[in-house]
């Protein structure tokens, strides 16, 4: 079924409503339950209705909302799937939880998202009133704190003056740890390649054709591999300066895949571990820089192969989607996350990449903070926590959502999804 929006009062095609006497949305996939839930309030509030979760969300995205009644028990997403997308875009938005069937798993699941209350259907006109009531004090009450922090935030403006300068510092000294994290890989595929050509040149008592093509390609590669050095470098000093990359070098994705082999050939944590590349069926660019996508596909590779410290497998592949993704189907716990996709450019053509190794999985209870900045399970001088932290910021700023696979003992699926673009001519 395909989701509507109702907005109360408003007879034009948009939903976007303007702000007047506290705004209530209504999700519920049964229409008998929202007309309900009209009649009663339309007088009281500014009301939005939506029958499934994408169209909830879709709204909170383009409304302020000041309280949500949700059904828990909805086709699609269920209302404890919605309430928490919604905490996501507004983490203030109060919520009453409806349902038929009570469960002590859901309540408890509401709670933790904190909702405020949780009625029982069919429920009492008196109760849903006295409940809606309260949800609209205590976000009123949330807004005066809010708006009172404001004024004391402006009364303390001049005395946090002088440590702009220190929190500049921090910033530029974050992007500086970046930069080396991120010029590190080519670097070491620099290092590498020189010497190989080394000693391919001192133990050659003469140079066969078969030779300088060998060190002619090689030499292309590190060649390559300097230029992903300064577009680096110039990514992260157009940051600094707040500048934006508009000129995105795009290339196919198999020529990315056939770098990245050469790349992980002679990097020092290949070493015993086994590892292979699976090209798409047919070529495609992605809307993302080509030395952005080396890095998020190097990194999530070396990742793989210091997951553990006997030898395991690490593959590489990719497919393209012609039809958007069903966000519905993924859900956050304790095997999976997924990144962005509140942001995604969900448009087709798609371009799915994933980078799957069999070692042993990640702990429940360390997959929430693989993402944090300097958060690392490694040793000292084995890994800075940078890693994860830049590969997730590098999809959100290309549009695309990272969903993260894991199973204790068996391994860990890292996946990409990416709006398609045009081949570079």
């Amino acid at each position: 079924m395909a989701s509507t929006v109702e907005p109360v009062e408003n007879d034009s095609e948009h939903i976007v409503l303007p702000k007047r006497r506290g705004t209530l949305l209504i999700v519920d996939d049964e229409d008998g339950p929202r007309q309900s839930l009209r009649v009663i309030f339309k007088d009281d509030y500014d009301l939005l209705m939506a029958e499934d979760g994408p169209a909830a969300i879709e709204i909170a995205q383009k409304n302020e909302i000041d309280v949500a009644v949700l059904d828990i028990r909805m086709a699609g997403m269920s209302g404890i799937e919605v309430l928490e997308r919604l905490k996501y875009v507004n983490p203030n938005i109060e919520a009453i939880m409806m349902t038929a069937f009570e469960t002590t798993d859901t309540i408890r699941q509401a709670l933790r998202l904190r909702a405020c209350d949780y009625i029982n259907k069919p429920f009492d006109i008196a109760t849903m009133r006295g409940a809606v009531s309260q949800a609209m004090q205590r976000r009123r009450l949330e807004g005066e704190i809010h708006s009172s922090a404001e004024k004391v935030q402006e009364l303390l403006t001049e005395l946090q003056e002088q440590k702009v300068e220190e929190q500049i510092a921090k910033t530029r000294g974050d992007i500086y740890a970046s930069i080396i994290h991120d010029i590190n890989g080519p670097l070491t595929v620099i290092s590498g390649f020189v010497q190989v050509l080394n000693q391919k040149v001192n133990h050659a008592s003469r140079m066969e054709l078969e030779d300088l093509e060998f060190i002619k390609d090689r030499l292309r590669i590190i060649a390559r591999q300097v230029g992903n050095c300064v577009e680096i470098s110039r990514r992260y000093l157009g940051f600094l300066r707040r500048q934006s990359d508009e000129q995105a070098t795009r290339i196919g994705v198999n020529q990315l895949f056939h770098d990245l082999d050469q790349l992980v050939r002679v990097h020092p944590c290949h070493h015993d571990n086994e590892f292979a590349t699976t090209p798409l069926s047919e070529d495609i660019g992605v809307k993302m820089n080509g030395t952005d996508l080396i890095q998020v596909l190097l990194n999530l590779t070396v990742n793989a192969f210091q997951c553990a410290p006997l030898s395991h497998s690490v593959q590489v592949g990719g497919e393209i989607l012609r039809t958007a993704l069903d966000l519905t189907k993924f859900k956050d716990g304790l095997n999976d996350r997924l990144l962005n996709v509140e942001n995604m450019h969900n448009t087709p053509p798609l371009v799915k990449l994933w980078v799957r190794d069999d070692g042993p999985g990640i702990p429940p209870e360390v997959l929430p903070k693989i993402f944090h900045p300097y958060f690392t399970t490694k040793g000292p001088r084995q890994g800075t926590g940078l890693g994860l932290n830049i590969v997730q910021r590098l999809i959100k700023e290309a549009g695309g959502a990272l969903h993260v696979h894991t199973i204790i003992g068996k391994g860990t699926t890292f996946t990409i999804y990416l709006p398609a673009a045009p081949m570079a001519k």
